[in-house]
């Protein structure tokens, strides 16, 4: 197995230090860099191959927020995980928006850390559970369904999007559609496409967004 090349982006210099070396003891992780701001992030992945960048957010310079947006657009291959102590929904929004394809709180065990740097790499969206609360309550502000988002997509595409919001996998989308594995991967795939979204959490922010996923009773 290739390790995960890593790029570490916080201000802390102490916290980069104490995660290079528990990420590095791993065999699964290749810590290429680390950087205490956006810009020097920048810097380094013009110059470094970079699978995930473990982002904070609140930093000197070029913030978490616009950093990830940066690279969203120059380095489309380079996943980001944000990891931060904020767990406030406007940051949680605004880093996911600009591009972010995971996010956890600093508080992660480093067995839970490592799992979310390869599952990120691997192109699977990771939110630790205060951030689905928080995408949450920040659907609960869009009580009105936006329908005309969907006119691009097929009935079909439309109940693959339900269920992508709903947190469903590929394997299960495909139980309760009656549908081939590839099928639905096809389908996830049209609708990424269609919306133009980056991967599958964004389809969750999007349908949340939209009002198209009903809020939990509560």
């Amino acid at each position: 197995m290739t390790p995960v090349r890593v790029l570490i982006v916080d201000d802390q210099a102490l916290l980069r230090t104490s995660l290079a070396t528990v990420l590095g003891a791993d065999p699964r992780i290749d810590v290429v860099g680390e950087a205490g701001d956006g810009f020097e992030a920048l810097e380094i992945l013009r110059s470094h191959r970079v699978d995930v960048a473990l982002m904070d957010i609140r930093m000197p310079g070029l913030d978490g927020i616009q950093a990830t947006r940066r690279i969203a657009r120059l380095w489309p291959s380079t996943r980001v995980l944000i990891l931060t102590t904020f767990d406030a929904d406007d940051l949680v929004m605004g880093a996911l928006r600009a591009g972010a394809s995971g996010f956890l709180t600093k508080d992660a065990r480093p067995e839970a850390l490592v799992g979310a740097l390869c599952d990120v790499a691997n192109g699977t969206s990771v939110l630790a559970p205060q951030v689905v609360s928080a995408v949450i309550e920040h659907a609960r502000r869009r009580p009105t369904p936006d329908l005309d988002v969907l006119a691009s997509l097929s009935p079909r595409e439309v109940q693959v999007l339900d269920l992508l919001a709903a947190g469903c996998s590929n394997a299960e989308i495909g139980e309760r559609l009656h549908l081939a594995y590839d099928t639905v991967k096809t389908h996830v795939r049209a609708v990424l496409t269609k919306l133009g979204l980056r991967d599958r959490v964004h389809a969750v922010i999007f349908a949340y967004e939209h009002g198209l996923v009903p809020h939990p009773r509560g």
